[in-house]
């Protein structure tokens, strides 16, 4: 059986003093403070002594056994970004805390075997800080030797950047999406109203319609009547006006006899 533990380090390789000092009380406060997280590094050992030894090192030297290294994931071009040091001593980093994640039953072959693979699988050139990064690297090893994965809080903060970065995309594609199809309807209500009123147009113009419906026709009828007065619709009432004429200038000749007789009794009817 073997020991397996989790190294963590605050990110300190910065390259500036001030950003290093800014990270390690970021990390003071949100971890040591409220258990929230921080910005990490980590690395997993394992031993090739028995676990008596292990502990009797710690105890009385302060440290892990001479010789063993950790194993962890980091940036390069070329070849494999998994890379070994010297337990708790990677010089990049400022050393922090460890703890014991559990008791592996694989042999050194089979851990050898493992860390082979991964080192195919994980190129150096494919890391990135928020989805692919040490933290991430460990959790798989620690998954493969058949023990408990990291805590949460050592890669929460680039796992809610990740996370935060996929709403994002995600957020963006669905806007593009409807801005597609809001084009795509708009321009399908474009042709419906633009067949409409072609058909509108045709209609009016066509010989079999009358312009009684035209807006523009009753509004020019209209002023017609007001400014050369009402006139006849039909022959029926010309007529009827032309005949009615007729029997009011007959009553009106006929009062005159009548008044010209009562003025002269002498003249005969």
């Amino acid at each position: 059986m073997t020991e397996v533990r989790l190294h963590i380090y605050d990110v300190t390789n910065s390259g500036s003093d001030k950003t290093n000092s800014t990270i390690v009380q970021i990390n003071k406060i949100f971890k040591d403070g409220i258990g929230l997280g921080g910005i990490f590094h980590s690395a997993v050992q394992f031993s090739k002594e028995n676990i008596l030894r292990q502990y009797l090192c710690r105890q009385i030297l302060g440290s892990e056994v001479y010789g063993e290294e950790e194993w962890s994931f980091g940036f390069c071009e070329q070849g494999s970004g998994v890379f070994s040091c010297p337990s708790g001593k990677n010089p990049m980093y400022t050393y922090r805390e460890s703890m014991v994640l559990g008791i592996t039953n694989f042999s050194k072959l089979n851990v050898n075997q493992i860390l082979q693979e991964l080192s195919r699988e994980w190129p150096g050139s494919s890391y990135d800080l928020l989805s692919k990064n040490c933290n991430h690297f460990c959790d798989e090893f620690c998954e493969r030797l058949g023990v408990q994965k990291l805590p949460g809080w050592v890669n929460r903060f680039a796992n809610a950047g990740d996370a935060a970065i996929e709403i994002a995309e995600n957020t963006a594609l669905r806007l593009r999406q409807a801005k597609t199809e809001i084009v795509s309807a708009s321009k399908v209500a474009y042709r419906f109203l633009v067949g409409v009123t072609s058909s509108s147009s045709g209609g009016n113009d066509s010989p079999g319609n009358s312009n009684r419906g035209s807006p523009r026709f009753q509004a020019a009828w209209f002023k017609n009547i007001i400014t050369t007065g009402a006139k006849p619709s039909s022959s029926s009432e010309i007529e009827t006006q032309g005949g009615s004429g007729f029997q009011n200038h007959r009553l009106q000749n006929s009062a005159q006899t009548m008044q010209q007789n009562f003025q002269d009794p002498q003249r005969s009817p």
